[in-house]
């Protein structure tokens, strides 16, 4: 193996921002917020989705509101007569 081409690697916190669970794992990722956990340093990275909580993971079905659509979308680009 050749030296010094693998990124660093940090202790990382990831945070699901909806449920609030920690994932804790090392990555090459780095954040400027830092939190001490158990006497470690971990890096925190917020992050919107995760499978903790996306529908697919979940099982949870989300109803998608495609009512109007098509009316709005001739409304704003119909040539006005």
């Amino acid at each position: 193996m050749k030296n010094d081409i693998h990124p660093e690697s940090f202790p990382t916190c990831f945070v699901d921002v909806s449920s609030g669970k920690r994932f804790f794992t090392e990555s090459s990722m780095k954040s400027d917020k830092t939190e001490i956990i158990d006497g470690v340093e971990y890096h925190m990275v917020l992050r919107d989705v995760t499978m903790d909580s996306h529908p697919a993971f979940t099982g949870e079905k989300r109803f998608v509101d495609t009512a109007g659509r098509v009316e709005k979308f001739q409304k704003k680009f119909s040539r006005r007569r």
